[in-house]
């Protein structure tokens, strides 16, 4: 698909003292549920892999088909099932009760090991000289849902393959919301991830909050997900992280997950209208620049709940040294003429 520019990238400038010693460019786009193209900064048919922002459309299978009722899961096994964790306690034990509820255990898992991002829980392992373990991966609630969905259909539980009934139904799914078909290679945890457009990924998380032109049992699982990590934030990544503190500030509102690279989507949760989606891609993949993008868009387009105080700390984040002081910030500016014709649904 070709590039079409709608102006400017939005500009992260990271100024330490009064110098700006890097900038990043962000590409965002703005879709309605109903497919329009509504508002962009850079290239919004650029092409980027969701990454971790899929997560919600990976874990739609485990309530959609049953299997998240069949087993009795709570939200907070439906939240760290969308997530991207860092391995606290609270995210090891709800991946094994995921798993336990699906007559599984651990070792079911293959995602690989990964260290604790947790400080705790590797401080714990290193002393005791455990190596980390796939539970402990930041991937590992994703897994759990894909096994027990698996479990629950009667498929085979070696899950990873592109072309087990379980990645082709999430690969339709990715195309049914996206409206493209997407490109597949294997992510960080070894499952399918899926490229496609900026404006591809904010359609599908416009549908998923509004449910807006969904199968009424498609509609009402991505609504039960959203409920999930709206009420157990935590679980979608963790204590003080962005992800977390988006969902535990105005969860209610959005449905919003970040992925590698410097992916991150949002949704209105609004309903009976197509809603609004947004996606934002870090140009140069660098983690730091995509949610003070993100909510630098979101205000310029008056959407609700953006300009809440409480999320200051992530749209102008401080830069600290080794003693703790303030030496300088991150701050995005969205172009003049950039956003035109967006409305908040």
């Amino acid at each position: 698909m070709g590039a079409v520019s709608w102006g400017a990238p939005v500009a992260v400038l990271v100024t330490r003292g009064t110098v700006v010693e890097a900038v990043h460019r962000v590409h965002v786009a703005v879709v309605d549920g109903a497919g329009r193209l509504v508002a962009a900064a850079g290239e919004p048919r650029r092409v980027a892999f969701l990454r971790s922002a899929a997560k919600p459309i990976q874990a739609l299978p485990l309530v959609a088909t049953g299997a998240a009722d069949a087993f009795g899961l709570e939200p907070e096994e439906l939240a760290v099932a969308t997530g991207s964790h860092v391995a606290a306690r609270e995210h090891v034990e709800a991946v094994r009760r995921l798993l336990a509820k699906a007559g599984l255990d651990e070792g079911a898992l293959r995602c690989g090991p990964e260290v604790p991002r947790d400080p705790d829980v590797a401080a714990e392992l290193a002393r005791a000289g455990r190596a980390a373990a796939p539970v402990h991966h930041n991937c590992s609630g994703k897994h759990a849902g894909m096994l027990a969905t698996a479990r629950h259909q009667g498929w085979p539980l070696a899950y990873l393959d592109a072309e087990h009934p379980l990645q082709s139904l999430v690969r339709r799914l990715v195309q049914r919301l996206t409206g493209e078909a997407p490109v597949l290679a294997a992510d960080g945890c070894g499952v399918p991830t899926f490229a496609v457009t900026l404006a591809g990924m904010a359609r599908a998380y416009a549908r998923l909050a509004s449910g807006w032109g969904l199968e009424p049992e498609l509609a009402a699982a991505a609504r039960r997900l959203a409920e999930a990590m709206a009420a157990a934030p935590r679980l979608v990544s963790g204590e003080g992280t962005p992800n977390t503190l988006l969902l535990a500030r105005q969860g209610a509102r959005w449905l919003t997950k970040g992925g590698a690279e410097g992916v991150w989507c949002l949704g209105l949760r609004a309903s009976g209208g197509p809603g609004l989606g947004v996606a934002a891609k870090v140009e140069d993949g660098a983690g730091r620049a995509a949610v003070p993008a993100l909510l630098a868009v979101l205000r310029a387009l008056g959407v609700p709940g953006a300009e809440d105080p409480g999320l200051e700390p992530l749209a102008r984040p401080e830069l600290h040294n080794s003693r703790g002081e303030v030496v300088g910030v991150v701050e995005a500016v969205v172009p003049e003429g950039s956003l035109r014709g967006a409305r908040p649904a």
